[in-house]
């Protein structure tokens, strides 16, 4: 559960925030609104459409910006209490960075600038989107592997260009005359495209290019290709898992918060065994009182006897 600190005021309005932004009602709000606007955008790449209805569009982008600001700053009143896990979110980092740079006069007065801002609240639905935020994720995290498998793919890349520049510039200068048109060539190659075409030209100049060429095909083709793929399914694994751990984290933290309905049966029923006991026990003080002070006061003679059998 984490730290929470502040005065009671903050505390409420921490609470009160982060019901709202946890309703489904808001969520589904807001990405209706990012439709909204994408659609908006959509509109307006017609000519026709935004002189007839400038000053309409125009307020609707108003509106929307002042619905997606009183958004980011609901999110930031539900950390009211805690300000510096607002900031540990990338996805409030992001937020915060498309409203407050659509505000800024700078993006006001910059067409393009302003366009581009808008643009990027669409990529915002992601964060309503599980799936899709689970492959972005992935999309992150494969990165380094995918820059491993680049450097690789380079350095195949220049040794077969260089090896077909040495061996076919003279007979194929089109394709390998240097050592651009030798990369180019064999980058088109990767994809299968036109590889027949090269293969009966490499024939005519030596049998052996078709070992060239087929081992190339076959390095570039498969087993890169293939390693790609394995780099993003691992990274579409690990973003899943994350997902799923980050879900139950926060179950555990509303549980940890708010008591379950079978919690607050059990409590009750716990409260109903305590007084019931409670009750049992008023009931039979009158029948022991009696009793009870008799003891005592057999046990005060016996202290004061035994007290006079003690000698001085």
């Amino acid at each position: 559960m984490p730290h929470r600190s502040g005065s009671p005021s903050r505390h409420a309005l921490a609470a009160r925030s982060q019901r709202i932004v946890d309703s489904a009602a808001f969520t589904t709000t807001v990405f209706c609104l990012i439709v909204g606007n994408a659609a908006l955008m959509g509109i307006e790449t017609y000519d026709g459409v935004v002189q007839d209805w400038h000053d309409g569009l125009k307020l609707a982008e108003h509106l929307f910006l002042a619905a997606f600001t009183v958004e980011v700053l609901l999110r930031a009143a539900a950390h009211a209490d805690r300000p510096g896990d607002f900031f540990r979110d990338p996805w409030n980092l992001f937020d915060l960075a498309v409203v407050a740079l659509a505000l800024a006069p700078f993006a006001r007065e910059n067409a393009t600038v302003l366009r581009l801002l808008r643009l990027a609240r669409v990529l915002r639905a992601a964060r309503f989107l599980p799936q899709v935020r689970i492959v972005i994720v992935a999309i992150g995290k494969s990165l380094p592997g995918t820059l491993s498998f680049l450097l690789v793919g380079a350095l195949l890349l220049y040794v077969y260009s260089m090896v077909g520049w040495v061996f076919l510039a003279d007979d194929d200068p089109e394709h390998f005359g240097s050592l651009g048109r030798a990369a180019l060539t064999l980058s088109l190659l990767v994809t299968l495209d036109g590889l027949g075409d090269a293969v009966r030209a490499g024939l005519e100049v030596s049998r052996w290019t078709l070992l060239y060429f087929a081992s190339y095909v076959l390095i570039g083709s498969f087993v890169l290709v293939n390693l790609l793929i394995g780099v993003v399914i691992n990274s579409l694994e690990e973003a899943r898992q994350a997902e799923e751990d980050r879900a139950a984290a926060e179950a555990a933290a509303a549980a940890a918060v708010e008591p379950q309905p079978a919690d607050v049966e059990e409590i009750r029923r716990r409260l109903g065994e305590a007084r019931a006991a409670l009750d049992a026990l008023e009931l039979a003080l009158p029948a022991a009182a009696p009793a009870g002070r008799a003891a005592v006061g057999g046990q005060a003679d016996g202290e004061v006897e035994v007290r006079t059998a003690v000698p001085a």
